[in-house]
């Protein structure tokens, strides 16, 4: 691993999060259950709410699950799709709702690795443009940067990208639809992810790729499969 990865300085920064800004354990070991814990609630509860209505039709449709569902039969599809860290879109949308209402409570604060902040008000400093492209809801990312350590980041942030609104993390079609609604040329994109797959399909797409390896985290040992890597955000430098 070098030093530094020095790229020249891209119109936009691609931001992916569990591993990359943030530790994948405090997704898996404190968000997870926070949300497991409530699922039932919120069917339940804001069942009128319009996200919540799709995402029970597409529990339904996705879990092969009749219209009569009933609410233990939803909790249970969702349960086995969090046991399996499957990114289904009507779990992400749940989630996010939930863990907005914990952000929103105080019950829940945001995890960033130490090195992630002062680089995204960095390079935003410098005229960047910041984007971020998670599984997890765009709901779910602007509780996510509205309650950091730091306070409110979401005045940085120029956009949000989830699996709805854009596509799967893992096909490079995804990346050439927010090329596409960002306004930016692919070459002068460059997305930060710890998935060797994201960013292959981000570099099929014509995107500038690193990877992010931090020791201790979810996928270190799996690597980046050849793209320019780093351990901390404080080893990429912008010329």
């Amino acid at each position: 691993m070098s030093d530094t990865v020095s790229i020249e300085k891209p119109t936009a920064v691609v931001l992916d999060i569990e591993g990359t800004t943030s530790s994948t354990w405090f997704v898996h070991e404190t968000l997870y259950p926070y949300s497991r814990s409530r699922f039932a609630e919120v069917l339940d509860e804001r069942a009128d709410h319009p996200d919540v209505a799709r995402a029970r039709g597409q529990i339904i449709e996705q879990g092969g699950l009749g219209a009569d569902a009933t609410t233990e039969q939803l909790v249970a599809t969702l349960n086995g799709w969090l046991d399996a860290d499957e990114k289904r879109t009507p779990l992400k949308t749940l989630q996010g709702l939930i863990w907005a209402d914990g952000f929103a409570s105080g019950d829940l604060t945001s995890h960033f690795f130490d090195d992630a902040i002062p680089a995204i008000r960095r390079w935003h400093d410098a005229g960047i443009d910041l984007y971020i492209f998670s599984s997890g809801s765009v709901a779910a990312q602007r509780s996510w940067f509205g309650h950091t350590p730091e306070g409110d980041l979401l005045p940085l942030i120029s956009a949000h990208f989830d699996t709805e609104n854009a596509g799967p993390k893992r096909e490079a079609r995804s990346y050439r639809a927010i090329a596409e609604q960002i306004g930016a040329e692919p070459e002068r994109i460059v997305f930060l992810s710890d998935l060797a797959a994201e960013l292959d399909a981000a570099q099929e797409a014509g995107w500038r790729t690193v990877g992010v390896r931090r020791k201790g985290d979810q996928h270190y040992d799996a690597g980046v499969a050849g793209h320019p890597e780093i351990a901390s955000f404080a080893q990429v430098a912008f010329q």
